[in-house]
């Protein structure tokens, strides 16, 4: 569990590492190892079954593996951590160990594109029922849940337009029906938000993103009870999805994670000045961030979040042809998928993240065909002001 007498950043890059007893190593050393040997037959039947600590081979468990884990368990005060090869890892083999055919899984409406299409098109296909359900009215999940749901998953804010759950509210209600609540904290990161705190028993990052940093892994990372962990660990991962990540891959992480609060924070101050820049720029149609009183959930924001992250959601006025045309005017700015890297990235969710959606799905799911989505980096909030308005103002806006 989180150890509250010391500062985020302070266990961000210390948290349970000591170099004294790996030689005086600074950093954890990486174990490129695929297999470990045993002292005794009997030690590695030992471990196998579960009755010896020990770590026999790194599809289960690597010593480098297991500081990254301990340390975003820490961070988000859970009780046991687990590293995958990728975000969609992180979700698949969570799932995969909890649901069954005849299972139900409820699921908000808006979710990034792979996830929505891994939850709509692949599990139907195992006889798992997933409902879809608007979680920003926490009655709506009230009136859909039943005796059959397992799993309620969700993100906030939602990949791309940052619409926020409830955390609490929703964790309450599927608690009472005995269900499990499953969020994707990559948007907040634990800086911002600790889902845990707030009544949820599964978080998921897209490690790849906020918690790397710096564009170079593709990485997912789980948190939550022992319990729950040690399901998905010997279940979901091992046995179904494989879906490992490797010792290098974790080193990385564990870079990254050190300069996380630092740069979460830097994220949102420059954030909140271009979200502030946007919503007055005249060819601006909609800003989506929690930050502007403007929010439709920005009480909930201030409630439930410390700060209001790195990411804009934006429409220009004159749709997705004008939306397109102001991201093919940006120089600074790169084109490019992903978010949270020290770069600030643009792309179109309709045409690319989120293009597992049909138009009318994304009508329907609050994800305009206008909508551009702009990852904040790490550059001088003026230097992507300018960017923006150069290419806001080259636009010849056609009249609503």
């Amino acid at each position: 569990m989180r150890d509250k007498t010391q500062d985020f950043s302070t266990r961000a890059i210390h948290h349970g590492y000591d170099a004294q007893s790996e030689h005086g190593a600074l950093n954890p050393p990486i174990y490129m190892t695929s297999t470990f040997t045993f002292e005794s037959a009997e030690a590695g039947g030992a471990m196998f079954a579960g009755e010896k600590e020990g770590h026999f081979y790194t599809r289960i468990s690597n010593p480098t593996l297991d500081h990254l884990e301990k340390r975003i368990a820490n961070l988000e005060g859970a009780e046991a951590g687990l590293s995958t090869a990728s975000g969609m890892g992180a979700i698949t083999s969570t799932l995969w160990s909890f649901l069954e055919a005849g299972d139900e899984i409820i699921i908000d409406k808006t979710l990034y594109g792979c996830t929505f299409a891994f939850m709509t098109h692949g599990l139907p296909r195992f006889g798992v029922n997933v409902k879809l359900v608007d979680m920003t009215t926490p009655a709506n999940l009230t009136e859909a849940i039943s005796d059959k749901t397992k799993l309620v998953y969700f993100e906030t804010p939602a990949n791309p337009n940052n619409r926020l759950v409830d955390i609490a509210a929703i964790s309450e209600i599927a608690h009472r029906a005995s269900a499990k609540v499953v969020v994707d904290n990559t948007y907040a990161t634990p800086v911002i938000t600790r889902p845990i705190e707030h009544g949820a028993d599964i978080v998921l990052h897209s490690a790849t993103k906020f918690l790397s940093g710096h564009g170079d892994v593709v990485a997912g990372l789980i948190v939550g009870s022992l319990e729950d962990i040690t399901q998905i660990r010997l279940v979901g991962l091992k046995d179904m999805t494989g879906a490992v990540m490797s010792p290098m891959t974790a080193m990385l992480l564990l870079r990254g994670i050190k300069t996380l609060e630092l740069r979460v924070e830097r994220h949102c101050q420059t954030a909140f000045k271009v979200a502030k820049a946007l919503e007055a720029h005249p060819a601006v149609l909609n800003v989506f961030y929690p930050g502007l009183e403007s929010f439709p959930q920005h009480e909930l924001a201030c409630r439930q979040m410390s700060n209001f992250g790195g990411m804009i959601p934006f429409e220009v006025k004159g749709g997705k042809a004008a939306g397109i045309a102001v991201m093919n005017r940006l120089n600074l700015i790169q084109r490019a998928v992903s978010l949270g890297d020290a770069e600030s990235l643009i792309q179109h969710p309709a045409s690319m993240t989120h293009s597992t959606y049909s138009p009318e799905e994304r009508a329907e799911h609050g994800i305009a065909e206008g909508l551009v989505r702009l990852s904040v980096g790490l550059e001088g909030a003026q230097d992507i002001i300018d960017d923006l308005q150069a290419a806001l103002g080259a636009h010849n806006m056609p009249c609503d």
